[in-house]
């Protein structure tokens, strides 16, 4: 393959990476509305879409083998292949998650302690996710390491939130009108879904490692 077909292809490689990862954000962005809203038409509508994400996982994972095998990689060409390889399996593991969070709220609640930070940290998530997007497609390393920085505040948010719905589900388990085995799957459903934003904010932050390592063959974020 002559060198300029095959840089076309490396660009080509990263505008699919790029709208697999708008795919998966406008799925995340729907799974946050259907737990804000209780909305489980909109929620079977994000679990129905996960074979579409799927589908785009393994055609690009087929392109990124193709792309090793077509011609000798130098260096460079070889981290953004490879970071682009780990990052749609990153992009994939979200759109799961999504799916996740969606079957989250169709789970009948009774009156479970609720989190009033599970909106910040959908928010906060879905914006590291968008950046580490940017950061691949603008090669920005300070941003990259920004979002690494960043995601701390997103793990105290769902420290204090999980200790909240904790403290909650004590305080409800004390009144006659309660007992904890009323409560213990909402609250699940709640911690559920904290711990599995906390998990797209670091699958946004692996994203930006690996863009990271792509850009200055630097593994600091990488972990």
């Amino acid at each position: 393959m002559p060198r300029e077909r095959y840089q076309e292809s490396l660009d080509e490689l990263r505008a699919e990476v790029l709208a697999m990862g708008e795919l998966v954000t406008e799925r995340l962005d729907e799974s946050l509305d259907a737990v804000e809203a209780g909305d489980r038409s909109l929620a079977r509508a994000v679990a129905d879409g996960d074979d579409e994400i799927n589908e785009t996982y393994l055609r690009l994972e087929d392109r990124c083998v193709d792309l090793f095998a077509l011609q000798q990689p130098v260096a460079s060409d070889l981290r953004f292949v490879t970071a682009s390889f780990k990052i749609i399996t990153d992009l994939e593991r979200i759109g799961d998650l999504a799916v996740n969070l969606a079957n989250y709220s169709r789970a009948e609640s009774r009156a479970a302690p609720e989190a009033p930070e599970i909106d910040a940290i959908g928010e906060a998530a879905k914006s590291l996710l968008e950046r580490s997007l940017a950061a691949y497609e603008s090669e920005a390393a300070d941003a990259c390491r920004a979002i690494a920085a960043d995601d701390d505040e997103v793990d105290a948010l769902c420290q204090r939130a999980s200790e909240g719905v904790t403290r909650e589900l004590i305080a409800q388990g004390d009144d006659d009108s309660w007992t904890v085995e009323r409560l213990l799957d909402d609250v699940s459903r709640v911690l559920l879904t904290i711990r599995d934003l906390e998990r797209v904010a670091d699958h946004a932050v692996n994203i930006a490692a690996r863009t990271l390592y792509m850009v200055e063959s630097d593994p600091e974020l990488i972990y």
